[in-house]
């Protein structure tokens, strides 16, 4: 199924399974049971599900108990597929519709779980396994986003014109797609202190990452990377022969597509050269403690800096209502579009990736601005108001930006309208969708979106520890 592909509220297959129908005001006890049962689940983790028994006993806001009951496994029960290759940990993970591993739905998905490892051993294996599974992806081809199961399938993109391998779903060049693997890694590291992941082959995937990263800054010419797609939405493929629009060589990283998988405009797209920035920074710590290599080490904090400084210098414009923002993508020559996406990495998202301290003033401006009607993807209506982008389409707001301003925030009430807001819109499925109308939470995307769920089951479950007193009936 085409990540495209709108699975719509006619449809009652909720999250991979049968659902009930239920009305919008449905009473608490008539929530229905749409978590996959048991005996069906993909993993089952005693950490999780403690989570979920310890929230429904201490949070007295039934439906939120309902939601997070059913969101917060959702990755685990209907996503993972886990097994032993040559002694290593093996794990694929779909994204729920879609049977294909994105680099960076993977690890978004299993993010939350990280927490638990230090007391659940199969889960911690099975995070393993997603390490060890993503450094095959890479090695196989650093410039596609999303891959197969079968290292042997042929991709069904038979009008892409780009390098195409076996195992490869789809070639779309996106800066987070190398990024994500690194965060999961690092922070697996710095939670078990185990380095078992962490071969010759996984630091093989970091030098091709930092040489795909010095390719795309583009000194000398396109580099090898092209990509043109036969289709009637512009947003999947690129103009200039499949290279994009021109760009100045100032030290930034060039990104074809953006998170949402669909094509930048002006190729220096900033919030994922942030997100490279905190990556290659991480990457260095690794090389030095695990494999005691201070040249690769150097290599990378030396990006590092040279795209951090160029941020700076070429991603900051002077906005006449929030002043010096950041923008969302450049060229280089001067040139700048100011938005922002629902998808991660995003301006909004920054400090939930690491990538900048939440109380730093540009962030602050620039935050004030896409959460504003002026970021031309912020969609306010009668049901909700949320970011969303031109993946979907007009009007339809992303529960992963509402759920990501909560995330990103310190207020209290807002934090609170934040989840307010999702309880009110799921549409009585029980999970978070892609997208939903602004008037209308029963006009939604993608029934099965695994990203989008376990990443409200994470703000539930930080809420919690947090700020019990939100969660409140």
């Amino acid at each position: 199924m085409k990540r495209r592909t709108f699975i719509r509220n006619t449809s009652l297959l909720g999250a991979g399974v049968l659902a009930s129908k239920i009305s919008f005001a449905a009473a608490p006890a008539d929530f229905p049971i749409v978590r996959v049962a048991a005996g069906k689940r993909h993993f089952q983790s005693k950490s999780v599900d403690a989570a979920i028994q310890t929230f429904k006993a201490k949070v007295k806001n039934p439906e939120l108990c309902w939601l997070f009951e059913n969101c917060f496994p959702n990755t685990l029960d209907t996503t993972v597929y886990y097994k032993e290759e040559n002694g290593h940990p093996d794990t694929y993970v779909i994204t729920g519709d879609i049977d294909a591993m994105w680099l960076r739905d993977s690890s978004a998905q299993v993010w939350p779980y990280l927490q638990f490892v230090n007391e659940d051993e199969p889960l911690k294996k099975l995070i393993a396994g997603v390490i060890f599974h993503q450094t095959k992806c890479i090695l196989k081809d650093p410039y596609a986003n999303a891959f197969y199961g079968d290292p042997n399938k042929v991709g069904e993109w038979k009008s892409d014109q780009t390098t195409m391998l076996p195992g490869v779903h789809e070639r779309k060049w996106e800066i987070d797609s190398l990024c994500y693997p690194v965060r999961l890694a690092y922070h697996y590291w710095k939670k078990t202190k185990d380095s078992q992941p962490f071969t010759e082959d996984w630091k093989e995937a970091i030098k091709l990452t930092l040489k795909t990263f010095k390719d795309q800054q583009r000194k000398s010419g396109n580099g090898p990377y092209h990509f043109q797609r036969e289709t009637l939405k512009p947003t999947d493929s690129q103009p200039m022969a499949g290279y994009g629009f021109p760009v100045k060589p100032v030290g930034l990283i060039c990104s074809a597509f953006r998170p949402s998988d669909d094509a930048t405009i002006f190729p220096f797209l900033i919030p994922s050269n942030f997100f490279a920035v905190s990556s290659l920074k991480q990457a260095s710590e690794m090389v030095t403690a695990i494999f005691k290599d201070t040249t690769l080490a150097a290599e990378l904090t030396k990006l590092a800096l040279e795209v951090e400084a160029a941020i700076q210098k070429y991603g900051i414009v002077n906005h006449p209502e929030y002043g010096k923002i950041y923008a969302f993508e450049v060229d280089g020559f001067g040139n700048t579009y100011l938005m922002d996406d629902a998808n991660v990495p995003s301006l909004l998202a920054l400090p939930y990736l690491g990538a900048i301290d939440v109380k730093q003033e540009i962030y602050q401006n620039t935050r004030k601005f896409v959460l504003s009607e002026n970021n031309p993807f912020y969609f306010k209506g009668t049901a909700a108001e949320g970011i969303g982008g031109p993946h979907v389409g007009q009007d339809m707001i992303w529960p992963m930006s509402i759920t990501m301003r909560a995330l990103t925030s310190s207020d209290r009430e807002e934090i609170k309208r934040c989840i307010q807001s999702l309880q009110k819109t799921h549409a009585g499925k029980g999970f978070m969708h892609e997208s939903f109308h602004k008037d209308d939470p029963s006009n939604f995307t993608r029934a099965w979106f695994a990203w989008s769920n376990t990443l409200f089951g994470e703000l539930l479950w930080k809420t919690y520890h947090e700020m019990p007193e939100l969660l409140k009936a």
